[in-house]
């Protein structure tokens, strides 16, 4: 499965992965996760938000244990995040069959659209819409750098777009929803543990930053004369790193637009997205006001308008105790202890959390890089992830 994944949307240059929402790559990627389906007799299915569903059992019986991640990707990056959930899950299920596993409840391995969020912008698309957090009107108006809305992006992909919305009856059927992922971090890379228990995902979100300032020649300009948004953003990049380690956060501005974006022009604009985390809701607060205040005052020195929306934000996640303890109690059965972790990642299993009961799996990462070509996960480290996930999905399933 790993060898004929692997190829979809890889860049030959940069060696990531570019399998953006709604795209060629994405296609075949969703067309190899039907693929996996029906060669194991699963019943497979869209969802009215894009979402793939591989089941067996009856759907419709409820209670239904589910696993499974997403395969989209960001831009240029790794082979696991994502698609090693959804590989294992499928492993996941040949390991029950071959244990002769007999399920006595509703078995579901699932593939939620649009996770990254890289080509639109917001994160967890398919799930959000499924679990009601994104309305049909936001999800019509999102659009990627080209202009092409979510909806035309839909549509020319063969899914009916005015389809879309929340599905509080397929949550209902779900009892349980666990997501293994690679570890996006290296909390692990120290222990003689290949695989973590999640604890919660830390708040988090995404804010916009406007810097308004005056387009003008680049060689004729003085220097004292200028409007240079350019300067109040680079100024805000570093006063974000200053304050987030101050505090023991995260904060990042990883997308830029300038416009007009000549070399020899002072630009009009420069818009900036700030993706910051932190452990706790207080903390995230304090560090992006901080933020904020920083690229306010320095805006009025250098003659900026400054604007910032908050495009998006996702509080602490508790994943359920009695869940997380039911997944400890089936991986510790052998006598020993698995590690339990927070994330300052966010997960659709994240976003499923507050309708379905769901818990989180971590596979070992020894350099802890991610959304990079440079992430990595050793061979044993996830056939021991494929072993664990079956046996909670036995524990759970086939009691």
């Amino acid at each position: 499965m790993w060898r004929d994944l692997a190829p979809i949307g890889r860049d030959k240059d940069s060696g990531g992965y570019r399998r953006l929402a709604w795209t060629g790559a994405d296609a075949d990627c969703r067309a190899w996760f039907r693929t996996q389906a029906e060669a194991r007799g699963l019943a497979y299915e869209v969802d009215r938000n894009g979402n793939q569903w591989a089941w067996l059992g009856d759907p419709a019986a409820g209670d239904a244990v589910v696993t499974g991640s997403h395969l989209d990707s960001v831009p240029d990056g790794g082979a696991f995040d994502g698609p090693l959930g959804v590989v294992s899950s499928f492993a996941a299920l040949d390991e029950l069959r071959g244990r002769g596993a007999r399920p006595s409840r509703p078995l579901a391995i699932v593939n939620f659209g649009d996770e990254e969020g890289a080509r639109f912008g917001l994160a967890c698309v398919g799930s959000r819409l499924t679990a009601g957090q994104l309305t049909i009107e936001a999800a019509h108006a999102l659009r990627d750098a080209e202009g092409i809305s979510l909806a035309q992006a839909m549509e020319r992909a063969g899914h009916d777009p005015e389809a879309i919305g929340p599905d509080p009856a397929r949550l209902a059927r779900i009892g349980a929803f666990v997501e293994l992922h690679v570890e996006q971090g290296r909390a692990l890379a120290d222990t003689d543990h290949a695989v973590g228990i999640a604890s919660a995902i830390w708040p988090h979100g995404r804010w916009r930053f406007d810097f308004h300032g005056e387009a003008n020649h680049a060689g004729t300009t003085r220097i004292e004369d200028r409007r240079d948004p350019m300067l109040t953003y680079a100024n805000t990049v570093l006063a974000a790193r200053k304050k987030a380690r101050l505090a023991g956060a995260l904060a990042t501005f990883g997308k830029v637009s300038v416009e007009p974006n000549g070399v020899n022009a002072i630009p009009s604009l420069v818009r900036g997205w700030l993706d910051s985390r932190a452990a706790d809701q207080e903390t995230l607060d304090l560090v992006v006001a901080e933020i904020e205040k920083a690229a306010v005052e320095r805006g009025e020195r250098d003659g900026i308008d400054v604007r910032i929306t908050r495009e998006s934000f996702t509080p602490v996640i508790e994943f359920e105790h009695a869940l997380r303890d039911e997944l400890a109690r089936i991986l510790g059965e052998g006598g020993g202890s698995v590690p339990v972790l927070g994330t300052g990642a966010g997960h659709d299993a994240g976003i499923l959390s507050g309708a379905v009961p769901t818990a989180m799996l971590f596979v070992r990462n020894p350099t802890g890089v991610s959304h990079s070509p440079a992430e990595t996960a050793s061979e044993d480290d996830c056939l021991a992830g494929v072993t664990a996930l079956a046996d909670v999905l036995e524990g759970l399933a086939c009691r």
